[in-house]
């Protein structure tokens, strides 16, 4: 009885596609509101953290193609390989910017102090080897 609920009930679930949108959906969609933040409001305040850090300020405007245009093009399943790894990358550039001192960290509400980007980073990572999946703009070709 319940070996052949639990049959029943993973032959319901196996939607690998669906499962690719909707983590590409989360994934992408959730940090476009950071990127869109950045874009509406400006960079100035990354600017002025690599200055501080001896780099040049003009490199803040990268962080809109990490979590702008990436995502976007995650969210519809184009270039989504590529797009995962620039977002995975940004992830890394963020986390050298302002996580390192909080790695071991845990934050007012006792969540790790760098969940959210490990969360990106891991999800990106998800998306780039799994790829975008049946439902996606691209999903006919080399482009997804």
């Amino acid at each position: 009885m319940v070996k052949s609920l639990l049959i029943a009930v993973n032959r319901t679930l196996t939607h690998d596609d669906f499962g690719k949108l909707l983590l590409r959906l989360a994934v992408g969609g959730l940090m476009l509101f950071h990127g869109l933040h950045k874009l509406f409001g400006g960079v100035g305040f990354i600017s002025g953290m690599l200055v501080a850090k001896g780099l040049p300020g003009f490199i803040a405007y990268g962080v809109l193609i990490g979590e702008v245009v990436a995502p976007v093009l995650i969210v519809l399943g184009i270039l989504t390989r590529p797009a995962a790894l620039v977002l995975a990358f940004t992830m890394i550039v963020a986390w050298l910017m302002v996580g390192t001192g909080k790695t071991f960290a845990l934050d007012a509400v006792g969540a790790w102090a760098i969940e959210s980007l490990v969360y990106f980073f891991i999800g990106a990572l998800a998306v780039a080897f799994m790829g975008a999946g049946r439902y996606a703009l691209a999903r006919d070709s080399a482009w997804r």
